[in-house]
């Protein structure tokens, strides 16, 4: 197995092993070296955005001091979840190695097939409704009128 892969494996058998969540660990690099490593918490925290990804990102984010990861590696060892893929993305991760596949996911248990179907066309999973649309639209411009915003 692959070095790193390693890392992120032994921290989804720790966190299966401690009841902390389900089978998945992640770990991210930046110049050869281990930024963070973390593991899936949706069971400790009741947080059930606490994926290992997730958690990595927001440690190296936190040790880094930056949220723009764009000079990071992400292992993690499955295929990321539409949640964990948009954080990745946010993060601007432009590398990641998976080991287990979707497929694999669903076997075990964790099927998010059902989710990427769902960004597909979010009106027939979700009841969204507009609501206060024009004050919605006073905060961007707002925003756009701040001096001192740092885009992200």
């Amino acid at each position: 197995m692959n070095h790193w892969m390693q890392i992120a494996y032994d921290e989804a058998v720790f966190g299966m092993l401690n009841n902390h969540g389900g089978p998945f660990g992640a770990l991210i690099m930046r110049d050869e070296l281990i930024i963070a490593s973390a593991h899936n918490e949706v069971l400790q925290t009741n947080d059930p955005t606490a994926h290992a990804e997730i958690n990595a990102i927001r440690k190296a984010s936190h040790i880094l001091g930056k949220s723009n990861l764009s000079d990071c590696i992400l292992y993690t060892t499955c295929y990321p979840c539409p949640m964990c893929m948009g954080a990745i993305f946010w993060a601007r991760i432009p590398t990641v190695y998976y080991a287990s596949s979707m497929d694999d996911a669903a076997k075990g248990g964790f099927d998010d097939r059902i989710f990427y179907t769902m960004i597909r066309d979010p009106e027939t999973a979700l009841d969204l409704r507009a609501v206060d649309t024009e004050r919605g639209k006073e905060l961007f411009t707002k925003w756009l009128d701040k001096n001192d915003r740092i885009i992200y």
